[in-house]
């Protein structure tokens, strides 16, 4: 019963109190909190439990985590609509699964040169190739890419193509997206989930409460500015590379990590590329432009923070062709001009462009119109959380070269070099990788091969055991060029030598002898240790440089479980293939 002092008239009360009544203690503590919130029941026309739209199968391949996390959010939606939706990892499915799907959704990445994500590698290939029919198959694919590449968004598009082929009905057309893909996203999947539902399973109006008040959620869409709390350079005076260690504050921030996450950092381009971009085009930069999602800006400002200014692409030059109608610039866009588009685009950037085809410069509107959205970039962790309360570390390597005599520089890399300094605010969210996790047995032994920055979450793996205190074998494969200037955290590694938390740690400078050598050639060397460490269980990872160095780290991994074990090529292919499967081999390559 309300007290006779309740600020409300005798009828309100005895309303009250009949409601009130009538509720358990659960339904009375709901609306308690939802009260307190601020928050008033008003009804709101949202959808309720539509009728059953039948089975869905949203299937995932994910390098990075985002594929992943859009399939979660297809799954969701697809159930708000009725569906009987569940999500599946292609490592964890096989092509003759899709036979049973009588819906399918596919959101797929692509990375590399066309390459699929690492874990969905097996799937690929195997579906590529496979004999089945999927007559009774309806679908729809989104392909992840990133227009920079040549080959963008290339399995996305291999597996509609497959689909069809195979005898599946797409009933709504491939959404091909960039970095910046959440309008693109949203779009296709709002538009797949109506063409696959039936017409009875139309949600209806129904009453849903507001939801409750919260503060403020850092993340992809909104990144946290964590402050750089040290920035060190790792290389020693003499050394031909700059590598730096990082160490940003997540305090306040709400932001977790595990061992083997990427953290995103959103840069700002340099002022001397703006500067060299204002005047190619022959504008000051005090031009006004509407940046979308954003509101009206001075040109130099969004320069500064919302473009991709410097990545040249077939998209960018398509684009920079409709904005001045160019016929020579068409020409090399053409079909049967791929080798000289090619040549051209190697080494150069946007600033080549307008000064080769646009001699007279361009409108604000014109060159804005160019670019795609400045992406965030991606750096493997270098931290435990457990070491390293309220912070996270990078190790990156500031990217600097020349080509067609002109200066170049990674724009996130020496942004974090050369701009951000101790007590700076870094725009920051985490970027999941269940693809690469340390065992959950910390007694589970692991072999590491990280050269160079790709030595930075194997830093984390290691911290991480060492304050568990598990009692699992850990050995590092570490290489740069010279052991006096580039052995990057030489005195932590020898540290956790000499505490046991690292087991073992064989070394491959390639610039100290005649002869080169590389982790690959460490592995060989010390096959037999290497292969008793599998047999006894170990997991296996290797970060770092796609192209080479882990193309190179698997043939010597195949190399190794073929001499040792005594068995043909192709069954140490099957070994090391087994290995991925039960993800005892995993890769974080880029």
């Amino acid at each position: 019963m309300l007290p006779e002092h309740a600020p409300f008239t005798t009828d309100q009360r005895r309303a009250l109190d009949s409601l009130l009544i009538g509720l358990d203690p659960v339904q009375r503590g709901w609306l308690s909190g939802f009260l307190a919130a601020g928050a008033a029941p008003s009804p709101s026309p949202v959808a309720a439990a539509p009728v059953s739209a039948g089975k869905l199968t949203v299937l995932y391949g994910t390098e990075s985590g985002n594929s992943e996390s859009l399939a979660d959010r297809a799954v969701k939606d697809a159930k708000k609509r009725g569906f009987q939706a569940v999500m599946k990892n292609m490592s964890d499915i096989s092509p003759a699964d899709l036979a049973k799907s009588s819906n399918l959704l596919v959101i797929i990445s692509t990375w590399g040169d066309g390459e699929p994500p690492e874990t969905a590698t097996s799937f690929y290939k195997e579906f590529m190739s496979a004999n089945l029919s999927l007559s009774g198959v309806r679908f729809s694919v989104c392909a992840l890419g990133d227009t920079s590449y040549e080959k963008f968004c290339q399995t996305g598009k291999d597996i509609d193509a497959r689909l069809e082929a195979l005898g599946a009905v797409r009933v709504f057309p491939r959404q091909d997206c960039d970095v910046d893909y959440e309008e693109n996203y949203s779009d296709w999947l709002a538009g797949s989930l109506s063409a696959l539902a039936p017409a009875s399973a139309a949600p209806v109006a129904a009453f849903v409460a507001p939801p409750i008040a919260s503060g403020v959620e850092y993340g992809k869409k909104n990144p946290f500015p964590a402050e750089t709390i040290d920035t060190v350079v790792l290389n020693g005076e003499g050394s031909f590379k700059e590598t730096l260690h990082l160490e940003f504050s997540l305090a306040g921030s709400g932001l977790t990590y595990e061992p083997g996450d990427a953290l995103a950092v959103l840069p700002v381009n340099a002022p001397n590329v703006i500067k060299a971009i204002l005047e190619a085009a022959k504008l000051t930069g005090n031009e006004e432009v509407e940046v979308k999602n954003v509101g009206r800006k001075l040109l130099a400002d969004a320069l500064r923070e919302d473009y991709d200014i410097t990545a040249l692409s077939r998209a960018v030059l398509t684009k920079l062709a409709d904005a001045l109608d160019s016929t020579v610039l068409r020409g090399l866009l053409a079909d049967d001009a791929k080798d000289r588009l090619k040549e051209y685009s190697a080494g150069r950037e946007i600033i080549d462009a307008i000064l080769d085809f646009a001699p007279k410069g361009l409108s604000a509107d014109k060159l804005t119109g160019i670019f795609r959205k400045l992406p965030p970039r991606l750096y493997s962790i270098a931290s435990s959380p457990l070491a390293h309360a309220d912070e996270v570390h990078l190790t990156v390597a500031a990217v600097r070269y020349e080509t067609h005599g002109r200066q170049r520089k990674g724009v996130c890399s020496t942004y974090l070099a050369d701009l951000v300094k101790s007590g700076d605010p870094v725009q920051i969210f985490v970027q999941p990788n269940k693809n690469f996790r340390l065992p959950t047995d910390s007694s589970t032994p692991v072999i590491m091969v990280g050269p160079g920055t790709g030595v930075a979450p194997f830093r984390a793996f290691v911290e991480h055991r060492a304050t568990l205190g598990g009692s699992g074998k850990n050995w590092l494969f570490f290489g740069d060029q010279h052991y006096t200037y580039d052995f990057l955290y030489q005195l932590e590694w020898q540290d956790f030598l000499k505490d046991g938390a690292l087991t073992r740690l064989d070394v491959a400078f390639s610039r100290d002898q005649p002869e080169k050598v590389y982790v690959q050639d460490r592995m060989i060397e010390h096959s037999k240790e290497l292969y008793q460490w599998l047999q006894e269980g170990a997991h296996f990872y290797v970060c770092g440089d796609a192209n080479r160095m882990a193309h190179d780290v698997h043939k010597a991994l195949i190399s190794v479980v073929e001499s040792q074990a005594g068995i043909s090529h192709e069954a140490a292919e099957a070994y090391v293939e087994d290995l991925k499967k039960t993800k005892r081999y995993q890769r974080d390559v880029y």
